[in-house]
């Protein structure tokens, strides 16, 4: 298949590294979220007030951007977190007029937050909000709902993981029984039968290194056993990790994809090119730790990756020197914003809010 062909559109000329898109005022068109501000689709071209964020030097204490109806009231809110304010939170949606704030709520209290993902632990449908905290013990929050199973605004707080928990975060079933595993930086957490009440079992198996939040767990060769794949968000490298079964022991085995490239912070998998298989959609994040990162002062880019049943191939979605190029943030978003069946890419940032519009392959760009 020829490469996607994309058109790269400036949103907004913000440093808020996290993005996520839903319907704020629910009339059935996503918007983009990012930062302090909301941009109604479909031309994300007027900045409506979310409310202040606190900002920390060239950061904001603001590291995802994860839609969620906490309150039950059919408005999605968002949950979020940072370094230096040391909880999740959620900002409530004042029933999507632009003219009100998004009033701030604590979840709970877990040290300091590199970035937040949310997946469904327990498997009952709704979604848990797992931050990864370096310095601190693994939590996960559950969202209290009613009897009509609709958000009450409060958590539950579940520690799975007594220890530091590392920079790097994934979850899937690396067990092979069915269950949501949870990946670290130098093992995972093998899911019991009720995750949210009985022990999970750490397996010290590999040392990932500064790994990227998410770690991706899929199967990548499709030979039935789930590998990982992880960037590193703190210097050079993005790699899959191929998991193997022998004499009834695991072993992992690292394969690089990209070990030209730094900053790999945030990853995403799935069909970008609508060919039914998935790709690999990442790039760097543009100061990351504002000039102290190996690569710190590269070319920024986003890329995706195609398995070939080899190796991955490499493909360029954007790339160039600061301000030329554009990095993808800590927590960007993949989703078919205007229902043409393409998937899109908005990409924050220290250097600025974008949105890639998928054209598709060079032969259907007029359609």
């Amino acid at each position: 298949m020829p490469p996607l062909r994309f058109q790269k559109i400036l949103i907004a000329d913000e440093r808020y590294e996290s993005a996520g898109v839903f319907d704020v005022n629910n009339d059935g068109v996503l918007d983009i979220v990012s930062g302090a501000y909301w941009y109604p689709g479909p031309r994300f071209d007027k900045k409506c007030k979310v409310g202040p964020v606190r900002a920390e030097g060239e950061y904001y204490d603001d590291f995802s951007t994860i839609p969620m109806d906490v309150n039950g009231d059919g408005y999605m809110d968002f949950v979020t977190g940072g370094w230096w304010g040391n909880t999740v939170r959620w900002r409530q949606n004042p029933k999507g007029d632009p003219a009100k704030p998004w009033e701030e709520h604590i979840i709970g209290q877990c040290g300091n937050v590199e970035t937040t993902r949310a997946w469904d632990i327990d498997g009952d449908g709704i979604l848990e909000i797992v931050p990864n905290t370096p310095p601190q013990p693994q939590k996960i929050y559950k969202l209290i709902t009613d009897k009509n199973g609709k958000g009450t605004g409060k958590f539950s707080e579940h520690v799975i993981y007594d220890k530091p928990s590392g920079h790097g975060l994934g979850c899937g079933d690396v067990a092979g029984n069915g269950r949501k595993d949870i990946v670290l930086a130098k093992g995972w957490l093998e899911a019991p039968a009720k995750p949210l009440a009985d022990k999970w079992v750490f397996h010290e198996e590999f040392d990932l290194g500064s790994a990227s939040i998410p770690i991706i767990v899929a199967d990548v060769n499709n030979d039935g056993v789930n590998d990982l794949i992880v960037g590193q968000a703190h210097g050079y490298g993005l790699d899959w990790w191929e998991q193997r079964r022998e004499g009834g022991k695991r072993k992992w085995i690292k394969h690089p994809i990209d070990p030209f490239n730094s900053q790999y912070h945030d990853l995403w998998w799935g069909d970008l090119d609508g060919d039914g298989k998935p790709e690999l959609v990442t790039g760097k994040r543009y100061r990351a730790h504002c000039g102290h990162d190996p690569g710190e002062y590269d070319p920024v880019g986003i890329y995706y990756f195609k398995w070939t049943g080899e190796g991955f191939a490499k493909q360029v979605i954007d790339y160039g020197p600061t301000r030329v190029g554009k990095g993808c943030g800590i927590h960007f978003q993949v989703v078919d914003l205007d229902g043409k069946g393409r998937l899109d890419i908005v990409a924050p940032g220290k250097d600025g809010l974008y949105l890639f519009k998928n054209l598709g392959v060079a032969e259907n760009m007029g359609d």
